[in-house]
């Protein structure tokens, strides 16, 4: 299966993995599981931490994507075709553009979101699949 995390299941899974369900350490245990990181993620943790949004303690912004690859975490890039398309998105359950391109991708790339976030799973009517 192949699975892309949400910025907060990212977050979490290098920094506190306690606050993942069973369900998805398990899925990040499995030698079996594709596990992808988008682009879009990195973008969104540099501006927020920048912004004051969001408050780290263990990582810095510039160290996530080195131990995304310590970790094996696939890097998935936003590709041309993806942001040309994002339009497509007819629904709008939220205004987040950085949610709203990650659902894009996972919806392009038949991944499977890891996100705890109630606003992503009401895209399952768009055919996104959501784990928690």
């Amino acid at each position: 299966m192949s699975y892309l995390l949400d910025t907060h299941a990212l977050i979490w899974a290098l920094t506190e993995p306690e606050k993942l369900s069973r369900k998805v350490r398990t899925i990040l245990e499995d030698p079996l599981s594709s596990i992808s990181v988008s682009a879009i993620t990195f973008w969104e943790i540099s501006i927020k931490y920048a912004l004051g949004k969001l408050e780290l303690e263990v990582l810095m912004p510039q160290d996530f994507y080195q131990a995304c690859q310590q970790m094996r975490f696939d890097i998935q890039e936003l590709s041309a075709e993806e942001a040309s398309t994002y339009h497509l998105l007819n629904a709008t359950h939220h205004k987040d553009p950085f949610d709203r391109m990650l659902v894009w991708q996972c919806l392009k790339n038949n991944h499977i979101l890891i996100s705890r976030d109630e606003d992503m799973k009401k895209y399952v009517s768009e055919g996104l699949k959501v784990y928690w």
